[in-house]
This record gives C-alpha cells, sequence and structure tokens, in this order.
C-alpha cells in the first residue's frame, strides 16, 4: 500500500525542514510507546510518523520521494536505506533513541551502542544504457553483470521518468561479506539513448510535426505521433511555425503521485523541395498578393 509521507505527518508539499520537524515533534509526543503502553494501532502510528520523517528531513532522500513517488522510492531505498545515517538522538529527543529503534523497527541506526553488526560486503556499481521510451514509459530491463567470476542475468525494473544519470539500487547483489555479513548492493547508473522522433523537457514530451504552408494559413488537421498510436489534432489557421500545440497526458507516464506528462507538437511549416508547374504558377501568383 502506498504511503503518503506528507500526509501521515500532515504537512503541505512545500513545507521547510522546521515545519516538518515540529509537526513530527507533536505527533511523535501523542502516538509515543510510552504514552500508549499496549496500543499496538498507536504503536504501528508512531513507525509511519518516524519513517515519514527520516525521509522528508533528508534533502536527497525527500527529492527522491517527490520525483519518483512512493513505490519507485522504495525501489530505491531499503528500510535500513531510509534510517541510515539518521541521528536518533535528534529525530527522538528526549523519547528515547537508539533502543527505541531497536524495539520497533528490530535493528539499530548504524550507529547503534553495544555490538558491532558484520560488515556488510562491497557494494558494486555498472552502467546500463536503456531506450527512451522505456525511460519514459518504465517497464522491466534483463542485464548481464560479472560478480564473482561469474555472469549472472537479474531483471531490474526500470521506474516511469528516470532521468539520464540516476541510479538504480539492486539490494544483495554486491559482494560477499567477508565477515559474515549481509552482501553489497549493485548500483546501476542510467544512460538513455535518444529517440529518432521525440525529446525531453522534464515530464514533457516534444516532437516536431510538419504542416503544409496552405495549412498553415487556412488550418488543417495532422496526425501527431505518440508513444502509443499515432493522434489527429486540429491546426488553427494562422498558427506561426515553432508554436506549439499541447497534447495532455501524452508525456512521461505517470509514477506515484506524480502525474503523467504532456505532449507537445511543436509546429513546423512543410517547404516543397521542388514544385510542379501548376504549384509554380500559384505561389507566383500568391507572391503577386504579397504572400
Amino acid at each position: 500500500m502506498a504511503k503518503d509521507y506528507y500526509s501521515i505527518l500532515g504537512v503541505e508539499r512545500n513545507a521547510d525542514a522546521a515545519a516538518i520537524k515540529k509537526a513530527y515533534r507533536k505527533l511523535a509526543q501523542k502516538y509515543h510507546p510510552d504514552r500508549n503502553p499496549d496500543d499496538k494501532e498507536a504503536e504501528e502510528r508512531f513507525k509511519q510518523i518516524t519513517e515519514a520523517y527520516a525521509v522528508l528531513s533528508d534533502p536527497e532522500k525527500r527529492k527522491q520521494y517527490d520525483q519518483f513517488g512512493d513505490s519507485g522510492f522504495h525501489q530505491r531505498f531499503s528500510q535500513e536505506d531510509i534510517f541510515r545515517n539518521m541521528d536518533f538522538g535528534d529525530i527522538f529527543g528526549s523519547f528515547g533513541g537508539e533502543d527505541l529503534f531497536s524495539q520497533l523497527f528490530g535493528g539499530n541506526p548504524g550507529r547503534g551502542r553495544g555490538q558491532r553488526r558484520p560488515a556488510k560486503g562491497q557494494d558494486y556499481s555498472m552502467q546500463i544504457s536503456i531506450p527512451f521510451r522505456l525511460a519514459v514509459q518504465g517497464g522491466e530491463r534483463r542485464i548481464d553483470y560479472r560478480s564473482n567470476g561469474k555472469v549472472e542475468q537479474i531483471k531490474v525494473r526500470i521506474p516511469a521518468g528516470i532521468e539520464p544519470g540516476a541510479k538504480l539500487r539492486v539490494a544483495g547483489k554486491g559482494g560477499p561479506s567477508a565477515a559474515g555479513g549481509p552482501p553489497g548492493d549493485l548500483y546501476l547508473q542510467v544512460d538513455v539513448e535518444p529517440d529518432p522522433l521525440f525529446s525531453r523537457d522534464g515530464n514533457d514530451l516534444l516532437v516536431r510535426v510538419e504542416v503544409p504552408f496552405s495549412g498553415i494559413c487556412l488550418g488543417t488537421s495532422v496526425e501527431v505521433p505518440t508513444l502509443d498510436s499515432p493522434k489527429r489534432i486540429k491546426v488553427p489557421a494562422g498558427l506561426q511555425p515553432g508554436q506549439k500545440i499541447r497534447l495532455r497526458g501524452f508525456g512521461v507516464a505517470a509514477s506515484g503521485k506524480r502525474p503523467a506528462g504532456d505532449l507537445y507538437a511543436i509546429i513546423e511549416v512543410a517547404v516543397p523541395k521542388t514544385l510542379n508547374d501548376a504549384q509554380q504558377q500559384m505561389v507566383e501568383e500568391l507572391a503577386k498578393t504579397g504572400l
């Protein structure tokens, strides 16, 4: 089930760090287990608001959450990643720190007291190239990578709207731990191949469409390629070359809380390289009228 961290804390999506921290502390006081003994519902609520704060109080995690939505974010971040490097003396304040974290989440945040967990294995990284349309629409990609002297094939989920240079984390596909701890992770840096028709501007797509000169003057209709099937649109008379016509919802696919982008058809005038006799005569007549 998708989580809306902003709703969980009761803050707006543009809330600053101070507002997020204030909202968390208010809710933490209300739902803290010490104030609600043997209340499983309050305990679950406390866990939710703590997880929400751990994400929204970290600028990079918050950016990833806003960009990719809940499902895309949790493909990149495990619960361990969410709480890694958090200052639990600050996050829990006077409510109890890492001991409470261990009690509620079954682990420690990576800076725990007492016995240390075995070291994690080495993380691996590699670069992959994916088609433009896969990056825009999302889907699955099979990749081959070498691990411990052998080639392994894995299936990777590509979230819709992934940007060039983004990193995908594949948990447990890194190097083994020499100390008996968990294996490392595999990080995939994504390169996006260009498309012969479409370009991208954030969540919007751009495509160039040629219209005859007569159509520009008189108005017409043309077919616009989309990621699925072509769509016919009206071109109003007098539209200037370079102007755009929007096809709402035909851009980058929706992901999580982020709606689908739009497709913009950039209108260009189709200038013929040669004219037949009739066309030559008509153009000459038009030229006499000032067109």
